[in-house]
């Protein structure tokens, strides 16, 4: 049995505070550490470490003065966190400062030895309002003995080929750190169990307690199930997902019935996709 244990924090950042935004994640990792010493992997909310304010105390400027370059001091000091507690960590996503000069909206998987496993920077901000640059490509990254982890941020699961594209390059967990303080909230939890369902995947998504964010962070299996889901002050989600029941989703049906990925396989390059420039392509994982 593959299994990935995992710890989803919903906590808040300090805002416009970097340094004591830092001491908390950290906090909150170590402490993880000591109570769960079975966890493999902690995930925090989006812009956690860039120390965003709630929505209407955003200052406008913050993203340019808060941007970190990656790698550099800030990826060092997660890189030794990740050594002395043995984790991988997900540290939410950071404001990124790119060779450029343009300001990215980064998501990091730390690895266990202080790696960076992977970096991925937000493909589809929250327009109009998020002013960051988007990304151009989508993120995986394999957790050796384990499985396969796709990353994706907040506004990113609202649209469908986001999920899809990471599940075709392997991901069998999506780990979706958000930020989301408005209403639309209960849209977002529907958008995590349809990409979870659709794309026989688990989705981890991770918002912000309140003040900072509503809360309602959940986990979902890969059948579309809701395994447990937050309220909207501060709390930890620990889990051991099952990755091998992905493989079974995926070769037997969602209940046992529903099997997409199987049939896009069978007739999928036959069916023209004129949206995307072509035809559907067997997944590398496909045989």
């Amino acid at each position: 049995m593959r299994t990935l244990a995992i710890a989803a924090v919903q906590t808040t950042p300090v805002p416009h505070d970097l340094p004591a935004s830092f001491e908390r994640f950290a906090g909150r990792v170590r402490a993880v550490r000591r109570t769960f010493p079975h966890v493999q992997l902690v995930v925090v909310p989006e812009l956690m470490l860039s120390a965003e304010a709630p929505l209407l105390a955003d200052s406008g400027t913050w993203p340019t003065e808060s941007a970190r370059t990656v790698p550099g001091p800030l990826t060092d000091r997660l890189s030794t966190l990740a050594r002395e507690t043995g984790l991988w960590l997900v540290p939410g996503t950071v404001y990124e400062k790119a060779d450029d000069g343009r300001v990215h909206n980064t998501a990091l998987a730390i690895s266990p030895d202080g790696e960076i496993a992977a970096r991925y920077r937000k493909v589809f901000p929250w327009q109009p309002y998020e002013r960051t640059a988007p990304g151009e490509e989508f993120v995986v990254f394999d957790l050796p003995g384990i499985g396969r982890a796709g990353l994706a941020i907040c506004y990113d699961g609202s649209f469908p080929e986001t999920a899809r594209q990471l599940a075709w390059l392997g991901a069998e967990v999506i780990i979706q750190p958000t930020l989301t303080t408005t209403r639309d909230r209960e849209m977002e939890l529907v958008c995590a169990r349809a990409n979870a369902w659709t794309n026989q995947v688990y989705v981890v998504n991770v918002n912000a307690a309140d003040p900072a964010g509503v809360g309602a962070s959940l986990i979902v299996d890969p059948e579309g199930l809701v395994r447990q889901q937050a309220g909207g002050g501060e709390e930890v989600l620990v889990d051991v997902l099952d990755l091998d029941a992905v493989t079974r989703v995926r070769a037997y049906g969602s209940a046992g019935l529903n099997r997409p990925w199987a049939q896009l396989a069978r007739y999928g390059e036959g069916v023209e996709l004129p949206m995307y420039g072509g035809t559907f392509r067997r997944a590398p994982w496909q045989v």
